[in-house]
């Protein structure tokens, strides 16, 4: 797993390392253009929607909300990532902050239509998920939605089935989430698959 200096090192270089893999269909990021596109025009049915971004990176997705109207807040813990979304979105409302120990306080007391986060998420526990995603949810308006688009599974057999093709590749500091197992917790929850190993989860409010 990256700490927030390997964050920091790798953010001038992370758009061109997704992009190598996606379109390679490979592990761990393929699919990721579309799970991005995806979160994007739910997102855009709600004119002017707020949306909260966890785990922001270097804005790829909150940049387009934001040049269409949504009003962005956003939380990183890199302080590199953080000034690359800056300078793509000056009038954003974005925060460093460490999510494995919750929102950072300017985001605690708001609502927010959306609440996105992509490939942010699978660095928390699974219990730390399910704590984290109940906080969330609490910070959605009414019918507002959380949306994570990240490496994820419908099932632990899709999992271990990923885990083996990937082989050495395969990242076992990662928790990534599977969707039966988190319905324990949230019953509720969507999961859409959108390729070998990204699939988008839906939580609403």
């Amino acid at each position: 797993m990256l700490d927030n200096q390997g964050f920091d090192l790798w953010a001038d270089g992370y758009d061109s390392t997704v992009r190598v893999s996606d379109e390679e269909n490979s592990y761990p990021f393929a699919g990721y253009k579309e799970v991005l596109n995806r979160i994007y025009q739910t997102v855009m049915e709600k004119p002017h929607a707020a949306v909260l971004d966890i785990g922001f990176g270097t804005g790829t997705l909150t940049k387009k909300l934001y040049e269409h109207g949504c009003t962005i807040y956003g939380q990183d813990f890199s302080a590199r990532m953080l000034a690359l979304a800056c300078e793509k979105m000056p009038c954003a409302h974005l925060f460093q902050g460490d999510f494995t120990q919750g929102l950072a306080k300017p985001l605690r007391h708001r609502n927010y239509d959306y609440i996105i986060a992509t490939y942010s998420l699978h660095h928390l526990t699974d219990a730390q998920k399910a704590d984290f995603l109940r906080i969330l949810r609490s910070r959605l308006h009414a019918h507002g939605k959380i949306l994570i688009g990240d490496v994820a599974f419908e099932t632990r057999a899709e999992w271990e089935q990923c885990r083996r093709k990937a082989g050495i590749k395969w990242d076992d500091d990662e928790i990534y989430f599977v969707a039966d197992e988190l319905r324990s917790t949230f019953p509720d929850l969507t999961f859409t698959k959108v390729s070998c190993c990204a699939g988008i989860l839906t939580l609403a409010r």
